[in-house]
């Protein structure tokens, strides 16, 4: 009998959540311009292209537009010697009339137990579903996997795409994304195969959560 052919190498993303900025934490900064790392995210940048350069022999490099992505995307790509491509579909969910309102506040409101109970059925006031977000940010991964079969592509995005991401690939209802933690400059890794995706690790970053 002749030999059953291997199957096709799977794809693999690393997706990187851009660095601290100086709101990290206070705001919620959604698609705002102007936003910029912060110090300690400069240097969470540097690391995180240290640790990819290491990784892998990357294809590409992909960034979302808004400035605090692009500039946790410059290191990686200089480090690995790839220009850095820009994709619209990486962007952070579009937050409408919360955007730049303090999460405290935010916190107050009526609305903000759905967004963290049940989040697949929140809109926001002006702005995207979460529904929306993910479908957008697949659509984009779907592209990149089509462009790049069998390589080693790192996309650099934002916590909420990041966690719907791993969350679709984890066949976990959107409903429990909010339970994942996706931190500055962590890294997540996802292997999209013909048999579908593989989640080869969440939350990747220098130290452990809670740990001093």
């Amino acid at each position: 009998m002749p030999a059953r052919p291997k199957p096709p190498k799977p794809t693999t993303i690393a997706f990187v959540r851009h660095g601290q900025t100086p709101t990290t934490g206070k705001v919620l900064p959604g698609r705002a311009r102007g936003l910029h790392l912060a110090e300690q995210g400069q240097a969470q940048a540097k690391a995180a292209a240290e640790r990819l350069s290491a990784y892998a022999k990357v294809a590409a490099v992909y960034a979302s537009p808004l400035e605090r992505a692009r500039e946790t995307a410059a290191p990686i790509g200089k480090a690995l010697g790839l220009r850095v491509r820009s994709e619209r579909g990486l962007l952070e969910c579009e937050f409408g009339s919360w955007t730049g309102r303090e999460l405290k506040e935010l916190a107050r409101l009526p609305e903000w137990g759905q967004v963290q109970r049940n989040p697949s059925m929140f809109r926001f006031p002006d702005g995207e579903s979460f529904l929306e977000m993910q479908a957008r940010a697949s659509d984009a991964v779907r592209r990149i996997v089509a462009a790049h079969p069998g390589e080693v592509v790192v996309c650099v995005s934002h916590a909420d795409p990041i966690k719907a991401l791993a969350a679709d690939a984890m066949g976990s209802h959107l409903d429990h994304f909010q339970r994942f933690v996706v931190s500055p400059c962590s890294i997540t890794v996802i292997a999209y195969s013909a048999a579908g995706p593989t989640v080869l690790c969440l939350n990747s970053t220098d130290k452990l959560p809670g740990v001093p």
